[in-house]
């Protein structure tokens, strides 16, 4: 029996024309990348809330510029850890139908943990397999050198994906410390909200996703997307961002869940299912 978690937004007139807007914007800060590739930071941000604005005007992703949205994010988050993993010398990065050649930066404000996650999952949802190994190959300590304040959970549960992504030793151990680590005493910086309802929910479906549980990971999935929906109608203020139309981490997840043969008894529109399904894999070079 298939569960439906409904979507908390709905399109209006003006939608279109701020997607529009925000992938001209990403356009410009992209062009700048070679002279200044410090832009990366900022223009993950404004990659992220365009893929976002696009699927407030086209929840299933069926159009083809919600895909080009989704990869266009992808090789942002991806490119902004190339360079911060080499100190001197150049990288070459495919983004937006172009190999463009980036100064490489070093550990910095950039690299931080939660661009890190944020880069990885769009990586898995577009089924990047070699952008993740690069990804699961920056250093913890690149990520720590970012000067940027995070909980010790954060840095636990990128250690977990790292080591199931390049099959290092320890998988177990390391999941179990995540988890330990989002306990609220253990909870020092983030809001216990934000834990709670957005950062754990990938950590239960992952390790549901682990056990090959189909049962659990589907009611996993369902909880995750009510947290989700919980967060983002909290207030007027979150309600009326797009932020909030995309549930990506549990995205992510449920793509590993899709590709690995669980079924997915969960429908939404948080859950695009034109990603999911992998269906624009292969439409154009990435």
């Amino acid at each position: 029996m298939t569960v439906k978690v409904t979507w908390h937004g709905s399109p209006g007139p003006d939608d279109q024309g701020y997607a529009d807007s925000l992938g001209e914007d990403l356009l410009e800060d992209i062009a700048s990348f070679e002279q200044s590739p410090g832009a990366l930071d900022g223009a993950l941000d404004t990659a992220m809330l365009h893929l976002q604005a696009r699927l407030a005007v086209d929840p299933n992703a069926s159009a083809l510029p919600t895909w080009e949205a989704a990869v266009a994010a992808m090789q942002v988050g991806s490119a902004l850890f190339a360079v911060a993993t080499r100190s001197e010398g150049t990288v070459e990065s495919r983004i937006a139908d172009e190999t463009r050649t980036l100064r490489a930066l070093g550990a910095g404000l950039h690299a931080n943990p939660g661009n890190w996650v944020t880069a990885f999952w769009l990586a898995v949802v577009c089924r990047e397999q070699a952008r993740m190994t690069a990804l699961c190959e920056v250093p913890l300590d690149v990520l720590r050198a970012s000067g940027t304040e995070y909980d010790e959970f954060v840095y636990l549960w990128i250690d977990a994906l790292q080591a199931y992504w390049l099959e290092r030793p320890g998988l177990g151990e390391k999941l179990l410390a995540a988890i330990e680590a989002s306990y609220p005493n253990a909870i020092e910086v983030a809001d216990m909200e934000l834990v709670e309802r957005i950062l754990y929910q990938p950590v239960n479906l992952f390790q549901c996703f682990l056990r090959k549980d189909h049962a659990a990971f589907n009611r996993a999935l369902v909880e995750a997307l009510e947290m989700h929906k919980l967060y983002w109608t909290a207030s007027e203020k979150r309600e009326r961002s797009v932020a909030g139309y995309l549930a990506l981490g549990p995205l992510a997840i449920a793509c590993l869940a899709y590709d690995a043969g669980f079924p997915i008894d969960v429908e939404s529109d948080y859950l695009p299912s034109e990603l999911l399904n992998r269906a624009w894999l292969g439409e154009f070079p990435t």
